[in-house]
């Protein structure tokens, strides 16, 4: 049966690393600079921070929908969009773009937006746009699945199903996710749940995973004292506090769009990378720890 994964918790996220249309603050936008500092060699020694983004050899493409802002300053490549009317957004500026060229924006007090798919060249600092497809043209499924979360454990003999029924409740799961939490340790925890909407919010066709880094039998002794339903308590490497300080350590790279942290891994979204910064994290935290996603990718 296909499931679906929600995550909990170990998030901290600044945007969507796809669309690039997530809600900021303006402090958010501000903070962040997308294009960084840009030189031509952005190779850095383990342990020392990335100051530049890395400019694209070849033509790229955002593999989806992203928001293209114009306030007056001139187009921008939306990083961040913060709720308001007009929208406002922090980005990284655009070349050869022409809003005559496409019709399919909105207009409104001296701002210009809207939803495109775009391929073109990346130097660093500007992209250049080859080429842009409007949202009612796009074709959503030429976009890759985003990877789900799935409960690591083997599901027993007779299949996942509730323990004790009294406790495969919305309060029991809430009370078992709050004694997750308090568990040392403590590594992270998801819902593993059927991918149908029949099922959705339904405490007894679900599975609660927890992740610790010592003592699993012990906690999940611990937590079958809240929680009767479906049980997954695993091993992790690191803590979920371990990760999230990375997590957020990492929000300083150049060209940050995005951080999470979840199952061991810390995931950094980031405008573009031509693997010289995941060479870096490969470098400076080990293989498999840090995983490094780009916005901008190269075009088949």
């Amino acid at each position: 049966m296909t499931r679906t994964a929600v995550a909990l918790a170990a998030l901290i996220a600044l945007s969507a690393p796809i669309t690039l249309a997530a809600c900021s603050t303006e402090e958010q936008m501000e903070a962040v600079d997308p294009a960084g500092d840009t030189v031509a060699d952005v190779a850095a020694e383990p342990g020392e921070l990335p100051t530049a983004v890395p400019a694209a050899t070849g033509a790229v493409t955002t593999g989806g929908l992203v928001t293209v802002l114009d306030d007056g300053d001139g187009p921008e490549l939306c990083t961040f969009v913060a709720e308001s009317f007009p929208p406002q957004c922090s980005g990284t500026p655009m070349a050869t773009w022409e809003w005559a060229d496409h019709p399919e924006h909105e207009d409104e007090s001296g701002t210009k937006w809207g939803s495109f798919a775009l391929t073109g060249t990346f130097d660093g600092t500007t992209f250049a746009v080859t080429e842009a497809v409007p949202a009612a043209l796009y074709d959503p499924t030429s976009r890759a699945p985003e990877p789900e979360l799935t409960t690591p454990c083997e599901p027993p003999a007779e299949g996942w199903g509730v323990v004790d029924p009294a406790m495969a409740t919305q309060e029991a799961m809430d009370a078992t996710f709050t004694a997750a939490a308090a568990l040392p340790g403590y590594a992270g925890s998801f819902i593993d749940q059927p991918d149908d909407p029949a099922a959705a919010n339904d405490p007894t066709r679900l599975v609660i995973n927890v992740a610790v880094t010592k003592d699993a039998a012990g906690a999940e002794a611990k937590l079958r004292e809240t929680w009767g339903g479906a049980l997954c308590v695993s091993e992790a490497a690191y803590t979920e506090a371990e990760l999230n300080e990375l997590a957020m350590e990492l929000q300083k790279l150049p060209g940050v769009t995005s951080s999470s942290a979840a199952a061991d891994v810390v995931q950094i979204g980031v405008l573009y990378d031509d693997g010289s910064l995941q060479d870096w994290a490969d470098a400076t935290y080990g293989d498999g720890r840090v995983e490094i996603t780009s916005t901008l990718t190269p075009v088949a």
